[in-house]
C-alpha cells in the first residue's frame, strides 16, 4: 500500500492506492505513519485533484477505482451511498430499505463507520432518522460542513469549515 499524503481545506489528509485502486482516506487524526517525502503516484494525484476540486465545489461525483469491499453486505451499503445524490440526505433505515435490508439500520450505521473511503463513498450523507447527524469518522463539524457544501453548491461555492 502506497500512502500519500497532502494539505487540503479539511486539514491533511493520506490517501492509500494498491494495485490500481484508491483503498483508503485517512483524516489527519488518523494518519497511519509520518508524511514522507515521496512524490505520489498518478492514481494518487488524481484521487487528491477530485477531492480538491469537490471541496471547492467544482465537482459533484468522484469517479475514481476504488478497492472493493471486504465484505457482500458492506458492497450493497457502498452502492447505497453511491446512489445518495449529492446535495441529498438520507436516513441509516433508508439505505437499509434501498439494499433489501429493511431490518438492519444499525448494521449500515456500523459498515458507514467502517467506510475506509469517506467523502469517495459519501456516508456523510447518512443521518438519523430523527435528522439528526450521528457519527462520522473525520468529527461531526466536518460532517456538518459536507452537507452544507452539498446543499448549497451548484458549483463554484468554497468549502468552510
Amino acid at each position: 500500500m502506497n500512502i500519500s499524503f497532502r494539505h487540503t481545506l479539511i486539514g491533511t489528509i493520506g490517501i492509500a492506492e494498491e494495485n490500481g485502486f484508491i483503498t483508503n482516506l485517512f483524516f489527519e487524526g488518523e494518519l497511519p505513519v509520518p508524511e514522507p517525502p515521496a512524490e505520489a503516484p498518478p492514481l494518487t494525484c488524481e484521487a487528491f485533484r477530485q477531492l480538491d476540486a469537490y471541496l471547492d465545489g467544482e465537482l459533484q461525483t468522484l469517479s475514481l477505482p476504488l478497492a472493493p469491499h471486504p465484505t457482500v453486505f458492506a458492497g450493497h451499503v457502498r452502492q447505497g451511498l453511491l446512489e445518495i445524490p449529492y446535495g441529498s440526505t438520507a436516513s441509516y433505515a433508508a439505505v437499509a430499505e434501498a439494499i433489501g435490508a429493511s431490518s438492519a439500520a444499525r448494521a449500515v450505521g456500523t459498515a458507514c463507520s467502517r467506510n475506509p473511503l469517506p467523502i469517495f463513498i459519501p456516508c456523510h450523507r447518512v443521518v438519523q432518522s430523527s435528522g439528526r447527524f450521528g457519527g462520522y469518522r473525520g468529527g461531526g463539524a466536518l460532517k456538518a460542513a459536507l452537507i452544507q457544501l452539498e446543499s448549497e453548491s451548484g458549483g463554484g461555492n468554497s468549502f468552510r469549515w
